[in-house]
């Protein structure tokens, strides 16, 4: 199953969309409740980096989203 691209609203600190707190997700608004857990995974050979976050949603679902610094798009992992 591949990634897909949602929209997300996001905080932006000193860097932009820095944290997700609210993404549509099959047409329905998903509120971030917390943020369980969040890194990085740089590709040196590809030169991306990606900032993944584990989420848990208003709807009671954890989720895995991912900002990809090379697309500038947020996604939905498998």
């Amino acid at each position: 199953m591949t990634d897909k691209k949602i929209t997300v609203i996001a905080y932006s600190g000193y860097r932009n969309d820095e944290c997700p707190r609210e993404f549509m997700l099959l047409d329905n608004k998903v509120t971030v409740g917390e943020v369980l857990k969040r890194w990085i995974e740089e590709d040196f050979t590809g030169k991306s980096r990606k900032r993944f976050f584990i989420v848990k949603g208003s709807d009671g679902y954890t989720y895995k989203l991912y900002y990809d610094e090379k697309e500038r798009d947020w996604f939905s992992a498998s």
